[in-house]
């Protein structure tokens, strides 16, 4: 485990302002733009949705024809029956691949029996193999790191260490700053992103009027300490989970205790608990040495999904469908 150990309700505030809250940085979070040269190609970013599309159903780890595998370095790297090498770092005219990709063969031409790849995804390899084709891990399985502060252009912006990372970003896209919002602004957001509800007019004059030079923060610790913020923020595990009162489907019948699993992920939220047991729990609750009754209920995480009770469906393929 990391030395940094989040907890669900942090992580969730992190959220509310990375993917874009409305303060006064005049940005919001987006995905990364296409690779334009050699150095920013990725292999989780780039290269490894255009394997699960195009190779990977033949040469992944179900299937290897031929020999070849292409969802791990060292089976890409390894020699063929043909004295060929389907990938050889940082040399492309050596590399079968490619070759492969882009023959006018179409016996050979991959992937078989289809269109050839559009000659920017084909690029896209090129570029990736010229560089190395390194095999990175996804992000979500390396360390934590301490990223180095970014230099900026605008130092008086600058009041906490994640507002440089936010105006490097704005000075490369060649924006200034918003002005700073006004405080019955910031109040409204603040209320919006993290407890779902606006401030009454009485909480937007008390903020006004708070001169403390920790104001801010202290109304955020204050939200983060409402029980709305697990109403607020259970909300989106819920719906990723598939949460409902009732089975779906054309007989829809309800599902009388389905808000005790409910009321399980907002007072989770709420109690601060570690993101790693939160979905810990919910996995694999019942399998926990000396599981708690709490810990068991977690695990109607796994029984969220629509339940098709209608009259001439066949029960396995939906049990199937389900998982």
């Amino acid at each position: 485990m990391n030395a940094i150990r989040p907890t669900t309700k942090r992580l969730l505030a992190l959220v509310a302002f990375v993917t874009g809250c409305g303060c006064h940085c005049g940005i919001q979070a987006e995905s990364p733009s296409p690779a334009s040269d050699d150095k920013n190609i990725t292999y989780a970013r780039d290269i490894q949705p255009l394997l699960a599309k195009h190779c990977l159903l033949c040469h992944g780890p179900d299937e290897a024809e031929a020999g070849l595998r292409l969802d791990s370095a060292e089976r890409a790297f390894a020699s063929l029956k043909s004295d060929t090498r389907a990938i050889v770092p940082g040399n492309v005219a050596a590399s079968e691949l490619l070759r492969r990709l882009t023959s006018d063969d179409e016996s050979e031409r991959m992937p078989p029996e289809s269109d050839p790849l559009p000659a920017e995804e084909i690029d896209l390899f090129r570029k990736w193999i010229s560089s190395g084709a390194k095999y990175e891990k996804h992000w979500s399985y390396r360390g934590v790191t301490q990223p180095a502060l970014p230099k900026v252009t605008n130092e008086e912006s600058v009041r906490s260490p994640l507002d440089r990372f936010v105006i490097a970003q704005l000075d490369r896209a060649g924006i200034a700053p918003s002005e700073m919002a006004g405080r019955a602004t910031l109040i409204k957001r603040l209320y919006f992103d993290l407890i779902g509800l606006p401030p009454t007019p009485q909480e937007v004059d008390v903020f006004e009027n708070d001169l403390r030079p920790d104001a801010t923060e202290q109304l955020v610790d204050r939200l983060l300490a409402s029980e709305h913020f697990g109403e607020r923020w259970g909300r989106h595990w819920l719906d990723k989970a598939r949460y409902a009162d009732s089975d779906g489907y054309e007989k829809d019948r309800p599902r009388p205790n389905a808000w005790r699993y409910r009321d399980w992920v907002i007072e989770t939220i709420n109690r601060d608990m570690p993101f790693d047991q939160f979905t810990i729990e919910q996995l694999a609750g019942d399998l926990l040495p000396d599981a708690s009754p709490t810990q068991k209920l977690a695990t109607a995480f796994h029984r969220q999904t629509l339940t098709n009770t209608e009259g001439g469906v066949d029960q396995e393929e939906f049990r199937v469908k389900a998982i």
